[in-house]
This record gives C-alpha cells, structure tokens and sequence, in this order.
C-alpha cells in the first residue's frame, strides 16, 4: 500500500462553550490520545477547576463510506478544548482559526448563557458548521427527559434563527453521568457518544478531505523549552503532510530546517 493511501484526514473541532457546560468531560469522554496540554493539567486550572488554555486530544474513526476514496483510511479528530471564562474569551479567539467545525456545549439544564452567546459569536466568524451538543441530561429525570430536551431545543432555535445555523443538529449526551471524577472511577459510562462520533463524521466533506494534499502548513500553538531536547512547539497541522527528511521553512525566522526524528 503506497504512502498516499495511508494518509490519515484531520478535522480540527472547536469545544466551545459556557463555563461549567462540561466541555472537558466531553472531551475526555471522546479522546483516545491526549497532549500534554490537555484535560486542565495546568496547576492553576486544578486548583481553581476550570479550562485556562486550549487544551488538544483527538480520536480517530473510518471515513464515511459516501466519501471513502481510497487516500484516506481514518478520520482524526482533533478537540481544541476552549475555556469558557468571561475573562478567557481571548485565548479562545487566539485558538479559532485552526478550527475545522465547532461543538457548541450546553448544559440542557440552564439553556443559553452569556459564554454560550459570545462563544455562537465567535462561530459565526470563524466556523462553517456547527453541531450543538445539549449536556448533562442524565440531571433530568427519565420521565420527563424527552419533554425537557425538546423544549431545550425549541428555545435554543428561537435564537439559532438569526445566526447561519439555523439548521444545526442536535445531539443529546451526558459526558460524566452522576458527576464521576473519572471514566475509570466506577461511574456511569457516558451517554450519547455514538451518536455525537457519527454526526461528526458526517460532516466530513470531499473539501476537507482534499485538504489532505499542497503544501505542508502549521500554525504553532505552543513553544516550550524541554531540558535536553531543546525548543519543542506543538501546534495544528493546517494543510499537508510531512514526513522525516522534509524540509521546513519558518518564515518569521528565515530558516529552513529538514525534519528529524529523535528518540
């Protein structure tokens, strides 16, 4: 199998939200691999318990049989974590263009709140599609669960209509039911995750898809010393692929490099 063919197609996802929606359970519920700025490592987001940057985790799934042409076996999906802080709503923006499509999540319970608004503002600039996610509905009594999210959702279109989502989806989940601490610390398991992995995969279009091909670009999202290893930067592949061997160039230093691979 050529190298072409083995090729994976990454979708930068946008988890926006109000704070306290649960954007990181979601987030955590759905990734397989995390980066090291993932899940609220920082110090200060423990102790305080909330998102204070852009955290990155991604999961991987097939490509939709409609689109499988045989360049790409797996879709990557890669989750940009955003705080959801009055106070963070900067380093938000400062994360928005590398995003693909955007995750609006809402707490079912509290409908839209003034993050949720400002986060609808920043998917209008910056995002194609949205897919809202209504959270925590295992808080809803299953007796009248149905009827809550339907209104949820009623309301939620009423203000939907002035934007360009007026049409968006809705998916219905419950990332860490009862409020466990962890997936491994014998909660419930979450609700609504398959549902969400499959509406996401049918936003994969044949344009994204063709952005797997051009030239190979990166935005740097992160730049830090690592003791013996020198200046790592971590960041979101834009366009392209590369491989040891291939040359870098870093315009704002002028300077071209050819890739290694160290252990």
């Amino acid at each position: 199998m050529s190298s072409a063919k083995q090729r994976t197609l990454n979708i930068n996802v946008g988890i926006l939200g109000h704070v306290d929606s649960g954007k990181t359970s979601l987030v955590r519920a759905l990734s397989t691999h995390f980066s090291t700025a993932s899940l609220d490592k920082h110090p200060q987001s423990i102790e305080r318990g909330i998102t204070l940057d852009l955290g990155f985790s991604s999961f991987s799934t097939r490509v939709p049989k409609n689109l499988d042409n045989d360049l790409n076996e797996q879709v990557q999906f890669t989750l940009v974590d955003c705080p959801g802080h009055a106070t963070l709503m900067k380093t938000v923006l400062g994360g928005a263009h590398i995003i693909d499509m955007m995750v609006l999540v809402i707490d079912v319970n509290k409908g839209m709140q003034t993050q949720t608004a400002e986060c609808l503002v920043v998917g209008e600039i910056t995002a194609q599609d949205l897919l809202v996610v209504l959270n925590k509905i295992d808080m809803i009594p299953e007796k009248i669960r149905f009827e809550r999210i339907e209104n949820a959702k009623a309301r939620l279109r009423t203000v939907l209509k002035a934007t360009k989502f007026r049409d968006c989806e809705f998916i219905s989940v419950a990332a860490r039911p009862g409020g466990a601490d962890g997936m491994e610390a014998g909660g419930l398991p979450p609700i609504g995750m398959e549902a969400l992995v499959s509406s996401l995969s049918s936003h994969v279009t044949t344009k994204k898809i063709e952005r797997c091909f051009g030239t190979f670009l990166f935005a740097v999202d992160h730049c830090f010393p690592a003791r013996g290893q020198g200046t790592v930067m971590t960041g979101t592949v834009l366009r392209g692929a590369c491989k040891v061997g291939d040359e870098i160039e870093l315009p704002e230093l002028g300077i071209v490099k050819k890739s290694e691979e160290h252990a």
